[in-house]
């Protein structure tokens, strides 16, 4: 297990930034900073001048690493993907059955996330919060077919792929694991987006969608 973690890292492609916002503390505030104003008033009414003033930094400074807030948003989103495969990993490390893998590996998806102790300057309920929100606005813009060129949205693909082993692994016959595996992902905010604000239209109101996503599952690859 140490020699695995020794190898994944939660990494972001470096096309997303200007400056490792990781290789300092201004970096790390602006990173926290970030998380606390966009779950606060949204990333419509959010910009580096807010974000200077709350974190007492000038809004130059902002911009050695980040060009843009839609970068910035980028950023986090690609963090916030490469820490839920870091938790897939980690969880069915020592699991033996692909399906058993599989199942984890949707809990852990579509489940109530909690602030993980080993990366302080981030606060992985409130991320989510902004995932649920806000992440779609990260890729739906009219430069996305650069930018996904580019390399930016290798972390969301990268989890994605990892479901994808798994489900091949689980129904070698079946032939649409890549269209299951990135329906799994979306249908995991979308539930818990409506469970949210639309509680009329779902049923994954209390507990979220894990276990609707899991008979989604069971039922598919039966």
């Amino acid at each position: 297990m140490d020699k695995l973690l020794s190898n994944f890292k939660i990494k972001v492609p470096e096309v997303i930034f200007l400056k490792d916002p990781e290789s300092s503390a201004l970096g790390q505030k602006i990173i926290s900073g970030s998380i606390e104003l966009i779950d606060q008033m949204g990333f419509e009414s959010f910009n580096f001048k807010k974000l200077g003033i709350h974190i007492g930094s000038n809004e130059s400074s902002i911009y050695r690493y980040f060009e843009s807030k839609h970068k910035l948003l980028v950023y986090l989103s690609s963090w916030y993907w490469s820490w839920l495969e870091y938790r897939v990993v980690i969880a069915t490390f020592s699991l033996e059955g692909a399906r058993e893998k599989l199942n984890r590996a949707v809990e852990i998806i579509a489940d109530e996330v909690k602030e993980d102790s080993n990366f302080t300057y981030v606060n992985e309920v409130a991320l989510n919060r902004i995932i649920v929100n806000e992440s779609s606005k990260s890729f739906l813009t009219k430069a996305v077919d650069q930018e996904n060129k580019a390399g930016n949205f290798q972390s969301y693909k990268s989890l994605i792929q990892r479901l994808v082993t798994l489900i091949q692994e689980t129904s070698p016959d079946y032939p649409y694991a890549k269209s299951l595996s990135s329906t799994l992902v979306e249908a995991s905010l979308h539930q818990h987006f409506l469970g949210d604000h639309f509680k009329s239209i779902t049923d994954c109101q209390s507990k979220g969608p894990a276990d609707f996503l899991a008979d989604l599952v069971k039922k598919t690859l039966s």
